[in-house]
């Protein structure tokens, strides 16, 4: 169990101020800015749309362009590359190569790392359902700069520490 180191309470799990000083017990993470954020989702976008470039034809194929039933939602295979792309970097280490260009990576609400789960939540949004899930943030989870995945994954975008 970790120590306050004001006053050497032992700390709760999780605790971000010490429950017998009132002490900070940890930084308080520092929110990525929408801008970092569009611009490490744009890497990430022409990184795998050159790659789906090369593997075009096929891919169609495989599943064919489905017909809209909702505005900007779109289900086609290049999608189903993306989400995958986004869960499994972000899922296990928090961070897809754009993110790590740009220095921010996902985590949970507390600052914990993202877990897989919460990680194919949060990329739905972004691989499926972008422009809802971003107006739906810019309108209602401002407080933490959330995506509407994002808040029902638990999740934010921090910048991250540099070593």
């Amino acid at each position: 169990m970790p120590y306050c180191r004001q006053c050497g309470a032992q700390l709760p799990d999780g605790a971000i101020y010490c429950p017998n000083c009132g002490a900070a017990v940890r930084m308080q993470p520092v929110l990525a800015s929408w801008g970092d954020r569009f611009i490490a989702w744009l890497i990430d976008f022409i990184i795998l749309g050159v790659f789906l470039s090369f593997i075009a034809w096929p891919s169609y194929l495989l599943m064919p362009h489905l017909p809209r039933w909702f505005p900007f939602v779109e289900w086609g295979f290049n999608n189903i590359v993306y989400f995958l792309y986004w869960m499994f970097m972000e899922g296990y280490g928090g961070q897809s190569i754009g993110k790590m260009v740009m220095r921010i990576k996902v985590t949970q609400l507390d600052g914990r790392p993202a877990d897989l789960g919460q990680a194919a939540i949060e990329s739905i949004g972004k691989a499926f359902l972008l422009p809802i899930d971003v107006l739906i943030g810019l309108i209602f989870y401002q407080e933490y700069k959330q995506r509407l995945f994002s808040y029902l994954s638990n999740t934010i975008v921090v910048k991250a520490a540099v070593r």
